[in-house]
């Protein structure tokens, strides 16, 4: 080993920590706000009142600070049922998202609510909040194309 290569790696390193300090010291825009897309997929009403959690604690979160915050939660799959009006496990918490929490939207698969409506011979009716995409996957993409940051609780 040469005697410059630990100095190439000391300096890589303290170039690399002075880059990280600057990001992360950065302040965030007013004009930008938190964007933040949830998943759900699954018919499992445990993990549908967790979207609902996450996305209340953090809309909480970042109003406190006085900062904003843009959520989704893209619904797909069995999670559609989330949207659902005739069936959703947490239709009545959904009542009450619409009214308390306004930064929040709701997106449904349209290719998700097509297969449900030929299994079932009709479409099962929305929820008022919900807006239909024609892929939620690929909603998911696009979000995280635009620099939103995707969880799937």
């Amino acid at each position: 080993m040469s005697r410059a290569e630990p100095s190439r790696r000391a300096l890589f390193v303290a170039l690399s920590s002075i880059l990280l300090a600057t990001i992360l010291a950065s302040p965030v825009g007013a004009a930008d706000p938190h964007r933040l897309a949830l998943q759900i997929s699954d018919d499992d009403p445990a993990k549908m009142r967790a979207v609902l959690d996450i996305a209340a604690n953090v809309s909480r979160y970042y109003s406190g600070r006085g900062e904003e915050v843009d959520i989704v939660v893209v619904a797909f799959n069995g999670g559609l049922d989330l949207l659902l009006e005739d069936r959703s496990p947490v239709r009545e918490r959904m009542a009450n998202f619409a009214k308390a929490m306004p930064n929040v939207s709701f997106v449904a698969c349209g290719n998700t609510l097509d297969a449900l409506t030929a299994k079932e011979g009709r479409r099962p009716p929305l929820m008022a909040k919900a807006r239909v995409v024609e892929a939620g996957v690929a909603a998911l993409l696009e979000f995280s194309e635009k620099k939103w940051t995707i969880v799937r609780p």
